[in-house]
C-alpha cells in the first residue's frame, strides 16, 4: 500500500494527502477539491504557509503561469500583469543570497525560508521570506510562496 503524500493548492493554499499526484488512469494532474484550481503541488513534508503567503506558480523556465492567494495583496499586481514573464523581473525579486529560482528548477529541491524584497507595484519595498518547490511531474516548475516580514 502506497504512503500517502502531503499537498498543497497554490490557488487557496488547502492541503490534502493522497497516494499519488493523478486523479485519472490516464494520469491528468490532481486538482484541488476545495476551489477546483487545475493543479496541487506535492510536498515532501507537511508545510502550513502563514494566512498572509503570496503563491505563485512558475513553468520550468521560472516564468509565471498563475498567482494563487494573497498574490495581488503583496505585490500590488494583477496576474495578467506577470503571467508570461520571469518571476524575478515580474515581481521586482531580489534575493539576498544567490538566486534560488534558478537552484530549485535545475536541482529539483526545495529551498526554504530565504530572505527576498519582493518590489511589485508598491511605493515601497517589502521584504519577506521565500520558500519555493520544485513540481515533481514531467512538466516541471515551481511553487514560490513569499510570506511578508513583519515589522
Amino acid at each position: 500500500m502506497a504512503r500517502p503524500h502531503p499537498f498543497i493548492c497554490p490557488n487557496c493554499g488547502h492541503r490534502s494527502s493522497s497516494a499519488d499526484g493523478n486523479s485519472t488512469f490516464a494520469g491528468r494532474s490532481k486538482g484541488c477539491e476545495k476551489c477546483g484550481f487545475a493543479f496541487l503541488f506535492e510536498l515532501l513534508d507537511d508545510y502550513y504557509p502563514a494566512p498572509d503567503a503570496a503563491f505563485f506558480v512558475c513553468d520550468r523556465e521560472g516564468r509565471v503561469i498563475g498567482c494563487g492567494r494573497n498574490a495581488f495583496e503583496l505585490t500590488g499586481l494583477e496576474e495578467e500583469q506577470v503571467v508570461g514573464r520571469p518571476v524575478a523581473e515580474a515581481l521586482g525579486l531580489e534575493f539576498a543570497d544567490g538566486d534560488p529560482v534558478a537552484t530549485v528548477l535545475e536541482w529539483g529541491v526545495r529551498a526554504l525560508e530565504k530572505p527576498v524584497v519582493v518590489s511589485g507595484e508598491r511605493d515601497r519595498p517589502q521584504r519577506a521570506r521565500a520558500d519555493l518547490f520544485p513540481a515533481y511531474d514531467e512538466e516541471g516548475g515551481l511553487l514560490i510562496v513569499l510570506t511578508p516580514e513583519r515589522s
